[in-house]
């Protein structure tokens, strides 16, 4: 019998967990934590560093005494974070800014250069990430804090992902080139590939804008998945978070990729991950390009294995925004959804209010809802958003799908799915196909895996998952509901691909020319104020 702490980094808190190698979660705490935002540019996301690391001290802290376990007793720390969440450093590894959040969509522009460029130049890569480099990853956020930041290029040492900067931390190293990368957070984000030479060549950044020129030598170092070791906890770190010196922290990874193997995802399986957004994670044999698809990476999901990586920009989101704006809840909001059949609200809804992660990758989106009568509720637009979310769901699995890769089992998974048995059973009717979803909580359930075997505990990932993860409930679907669903999902794909391909049909430039109408509403309010 052997305890680890797996930490969870998520968009508001982050959840510390003691695990048992024979119990299982033997107690959870959770801290939270400032989510900077403006009303005066949308696009704005940023969260401290100091924020971060005064809550994870805090929650493990706190879950240590929850658990009855002594700080000695814990044999390895392991943490997983958001991402791309992107956060600029001097030669000591002191934040020169708050890290440009997964979801700070500022960088549209310089995504879009990148993409350009990298098809004018030819660079492969791209396709290794669906052909779209998009504003929520690292080279696009790091551009655009060069642009805007030139008072401090000459501090400027590298720039890493949250994950791998909080383990880096932990373990006390203060050079940027003594840090390991994660494969993870680098092939999903920075079109790093082990196969293509590491990072994209200089020329090719240099040819994107020379603010880039030497970023490449910056970015270097040892880049590794999540069965190697990136360091053993300091000193410093081990009195604030109460645990023992010396202990080993594996290298990190993104949330959504340990929380698929926390839910006891393996090959073939695709697992949405759930939660203010989703992250769909799979498993694969053996590389599969997908055109859309934001990430094919070897090794960053299962050490031994390729990952793949795709996904909607809000969906937990969506539902809180429907729900405030109606002066309630989504709990309150939500009581009488099991009720509901498919189709019934007569509306269509596009999730698209934070823009479209895949298989689109185009941030100048909103929502849409059609089909409102004047006895359409707030409670009918949650239901036709779980819908919407579940159809952009089937395209991307169909997209997969076409392009060969193999699905086995979908999985439900994240905080969401725990909670809602009306989203469970609409994904099971609109997938055509049965739904599990973990019979407990799996929030820092992966992190344990990975802390396990960075201390020797068990063999591989398999063994481990064996051990610790749940069983799973198994929602199948309703062939009645399924049906109607199927009528849906025509008219949906319509309005999917009418309204959210640029140049693609007669509505493609409207909400595009929406954004851009408001943006300018906005800047001249500001000038006159």
């Amino acid at each position: 019998m052997a305890v680890v702490v797996g930490v969870d980094f998520g968009t508001l808190s982050v959840r510390a967990s003691v695990v048992d190698s024979v119990k299982g979660v033997l107690a959870s705490a959770v801290a939270k934590y400032p989510l900077h935002r403006t009303a005066a540019d949308p696009e704005f996301a940023t969260q401290s560093h100091a924020d971060h690391m005064r809550g994870l001290a805090g929650a493990t802290r706190e879950v240590l005494k929850k658990a009855g376990v002594r700080g000695e007793s814990v044999v390895a720390i392991a943490l997983d974070t958001t991402g791309s969440s992107v956060v600029p450093v001097d030669k000591n590894m002191e934040p020169l800014d708050d890290y440009y959040l997964w979801c700070d969509h500022r960088a549209k522009g310089e995504a879009a250069e990148i993409t350009e460029a990298a098809h004018r130049e030819g660079l492969e890569a791209i396709q290794w990430c669906g052909g779209i480099y998009s504003s929520e990853w690292g080279f696009s956020k790091l551009l655009h804090w060069l642009r805007h930041n030139p008072g401090k290029w000459g501090a400027f040492a590298s720039a890493f992902e949250h994950c791998d900067m909080v383990a880096a931390t932990l373990c006390g190293v203060r050079d940027p080139k003594k840090v390991k990368r994660s494969v993870c957070a680098m092939g999903h984000k920075w079109l790093w590939n082990r196969q293509l030479g590491g990072l994209p060549p200089e020329k090719f950044l240099v040819s994107v804008d020379p603010l880039l020129a030497e970023v490449r030598e910056k970015l270097d170092g040892e880049y590794a998945t999540s069965d190697q070791i990136a360091g053993t906890l300091s000193a410093e770190w081990a009195e604030k978070l109460g645990l023992t010196a010396g202990i080993p922290i594996p290298v990190g990874a993104f949330d959504a990729h340990w929380d698929a193997i926390g839910a006891g995802c393996s090959t073939d399986d695709m697992v949405n991950v759930v939660g203010t957004s989703t992250c769909i994670i799979g498993i694969t044999p053996s590389v599969q390009l997908v055109p859309g698809v934001c990430g094919v990476v070897q090794g960053s999901v299962h050490p031994g294995r390729t990952g793949i990586e795709a996904g909607l920009s809000a969906v937990g989101d969506i539902f809180s925004a429907i729900a405030t704006r109606a002066g309630t809840t989504v709990e309150a909001l939500g009581r009488g959804l099991a009720g509901y059949r498919a189709g019934q609200t007569g509306l269509l809804r596009m999730t698209w209010d934070n823009g479209d992660r895949t298989v689109l990758v185009n941030p100048n989106l909103r929502g849409v809802t059609l089909g409102w009568s004047l006895q359409s509720s707030a409670a009918d637009e949650l239901f036709a958003a779980i819908e919407g979310t579940a159809f952009h769901t089937r395209v991307i699995l169909d997209r997969m799908s076409e392009n060969g890769v193999t699905i086995r089992r979908v999985i439900n998974a994240g905080g969401i799915p725990q909670k809602n048995d009306v989203l469970n059973q609409v994904y099971a009717n609109v997938l055509k196909r049965p739904v599990l979803v973990p019979a407990g909580n799996v929030v820092g359930l992966g992190s344990a895996v990975f802390a396990f075997l960075a201390a020797g505990v068990f063999k591989n990932v398999e063994e481990a998952q064996g051990a610790i993860c749940p069983s799973h409930k198994v929602f199948e679907p309703a062939d009645s509901e399924a049906e109607v669903y199927d009528e849906m999902y025509g008219l949906w794909r319509k309005l999917y691909f009418g309204f959210g391909t640029l140049g693609g049909g007669p509505f493609g430039d409207v909400l595009p020319e929406l954004i851009r109408v408001a943006a300018g509403k906005t800047h001249s309010s500001q000038k006159k104020a």
